[in-house]
């Protein structure tokens, strides 16, 4: 069931093209995954009260959620100029710090080559109440589609709450705010479809990233706004609607979001390790499918699972193979294949001790220095 908090205009979604794709063949020994297979992660048993109240007994709602979070979220207006016409794009950003830092998308800032879209490097920023204040762009990573925008203000400013995405199960229902058409305050809501949503899935190519799925109704202008839980907490940045499928929406875990603020502040830009690995993640029941297809497979509970070696790669140098499954990284336990690029980042250059487990169960330990990523626009 779907709550819709806002009147329906008909408006075009932002486009995406899609595109169909399918497992890769892993090794011709352990064959390839079948269809049933997938990785949207299932739970056997959901305590329903967890729904509905809050952890003092309170009723958690959606008007609740919307009121925590939605003076926060504000309209971010891009002034262009060319030879005929003047006119200006905008979307949305969520304030998430006093000092006026607001978090929104790239693609509202920067091209598809990471040149600012406004020469000034300024946007227009309109609160709620209906403040406008200049706002500068100090980052914007068009990879992830994260960007930050900062204002300055001499009276407070309201401010929303980053949760975790982690605690969210497919089914949980939350709540999309944003200003499609510069409307403030527009309030849609739905359920989680799906936590790791591979960008290969929806035809995006470059460098591989996760979203949240959910049915959240969006539509062009929601780009950059806040996904929020029942807490009225930020547990994503919707990025993206696909215009030929209703009801799909994706947001940018804020998990992630918030390693790539860290990265801004620490780096100036998001440092991302490169080792030439095609890697897939191991859950229990890939793991027995195939346990069961090649008795040989290495006795793991999951881990990362080498797929291919890029040659001349820094992991092809060290000595990495195709069937290897990663399983730690300078000790710490390798869970699936995004851990290990929060595992090396502060690696690069460096040698870094990596555990893999091979067939018969032998276990190795390979050297590798990670260079740093140059994704591919």
């Amino acid at each position: 069931m779907r709550y819709q908090l806002s009147w329906s205009l008909p408006i075009l979604h932002e486009t995406m093209s899609t595109s169909t794709s399918s497992w890769p063949s892993i090794l011709p020994a352990y064959g390839i995954l079948p269809p049933e297979i997938s990785s949207v992660n299932f739970v056997s048993s959901v305590d329903s009260s967890k729904n509905s109240e809050s952890g003092d007994g309170s009723k958690k709602s959606i008007v609740t959620a919307a009121a925590m979070v939605a003076p926060a979220v504000v309209i971010i207006s891009i002034p262009w100029r060319d030879e005929k016409s003047t006119g200006s794009s905008s979307g949305s950003g969520t304030i998430i710090d006093p000092d006026g830092t607001i978090l929104t998308c790239a693609h509202l800032l920067v091209d598809a080559h990471g040149r600012r879209n406004t020469s000034s490097g300024k946007v227009d920023v309109t609160l709620p109440d209906g403040r406008t204040f200049a706002g500068t762009i100090l980052n914007a990573d068009i990879h992830s589609d994260i960007g930050i925008v900062k204002i300055n203000s001499k009276s407070p400013l309201p401010v929303a709450k980053l949760g975790s995405s982690h605690k969210l199960r497919p089914g949980d229902p939350v709540v999309t705010i944003g200003c499609p058409l510069s409307l403030h305050n527009t309030v849609t809501a739905g359920i989680v479809s799906c936590l790791d949503r591979k960008s290969s899935d929806i035809g995006l190519g470059g460098m591989p990233r996760e979203y949240i799925q959910t049915d959240c109704a969006t539509n062009k202008g929601n780009s950059g706004g806040p996904l929020v839980n029942l807490d009225g907490e930020v547990v994503g940045v919707h990025i993206m609607s696909i215009h030929t499928a209703s009801g799909y929406s994706f947001a940018v875990p804020i998990d992630s979001v918030t390693k790539i603020i860290e990265d801004f502040k620490k780096h100036g830009k998001v440092v991302r390790p490169w080792l030439g690995l095609k890697l897939i993640d191991l859950s229990e029941m890939i793991v027995a499918h195939l346990s069961e297809k090649d008795e040989m497979f290495p006795n793991v509970k999951g881990g990362a699972l080498v797929a291919v070696v890029i040659p001349r790669s820094p992991a092809d140098v060290a000595g990495f193979c195709p069937g290897d499954v990663i399983t730690e990284i300078n000790g710490q336990e390798v869970r699936n294949s995004s851990e290990i690029a929060s595992l090396l980042e502060d690696t690069i250059g460096q040698p870094a001790t990596v555990t893999v487990k091979r067939t018969k169960d032998c276990t190795v330990l390979l050297t590798v220095i990670a260079e740093e990523a140059i994704p591919d626009l």
